[in-house]
């Protein structure tokens, strides 16, 4: 009985851009930033924050489905970044009197950081209004500020859950989940639901008790 007191008798599902998997760097040039503004500057931080870019933007370009062989690659990237950057003292390359030098201002960490922040801000706001609600008898599909929300019913309802990017589940437990009320032409595609384990025992257990069963689940 205290377990059905602790599941929620509806569940909002909300689907994220992949530029929401970019909050490493946000906290990275925070943190930066904090350090450098108290400190002179420090080529090795612009090091870190330029292996933070590399490796956000690697995992968010491709879908790592062949999960041994991309973190293989990665981690060999990664470990030859550390290397180059951070283990050889002293690196610089002059060509021609052309000298690279990372070292960032404080400033610069700072305003990355508005950006990400202002950015990452609108698209958690947009999902507020963007999102379905699945209740026992209903699902509400709600698009925009003032438009109405479209209803679909609940019976025969089955879901998929899929999870095609590990980097994206292990940065924030997003995957991929597919729900389909009954008809063929109504197929809903929630492309990077986060909490997605969570969100997959909520639907089971909420669709156990109005006698549907859902698809078989991918591991």
């Amino acid at each position: 009985m205290s377990q059905q007191k602790n599941q929620p008798s509806e569940i909002f599902l909300r689907s994220y851009p992949k530029v929401i998997f970019f909050w490493p760097l946000l906290i990275t040039s925070l943190i930066l930033g904090l350090i450098q503004a108290f400190t002179p500057p420090n080529v090795v931080l612009g090091y870190v924050w330029f292996i933070v870019f590399f490796i956000n933007i690697f995992v968010t370009a491709f879908d790592f489905s062949s999960t041994k062989f991309f973190v293989l690659v990665l981690a060999i990237v990664i470990v030859l970044l550390i290397i180059v950057f951070l283990v050889l003292p002293n690196f610089t390359l002059d060509i021609t009197g052309i000298q690279l030098d990372l070292a960032l201002t404080w400033e610069f960490y700072m305003v990355m950081t508005l950006i990400l922040g202002f950015i990452l801000g609108i698209i958690v706001i947009s999902t507020r209004f963007e999102y379905y609600k699945i209740e026992r008898n209903e699902i509400h599909h709600k698009t925009g500020l003032f438009s109405s929300a479209e209803r679909y019913p609940v019976k025969s309802l089955r879901f998929k859950k899929d999870i095609p990017d590990v980097f994206e589940f292990f940065m924030l437990r997003a995957g991929r989940l597919t729900i389909m009320p009954g008809k063929a032409d109504e197929v809903m595609i929630l492309n990077t639901v986060l909490n997605i384990n969570k969100r997959e025992k909520q639907l089971d257990w909420l669709l156990s008790h109005v006698s549907v069963e859902p698809d078989e689940i991918d591991q």
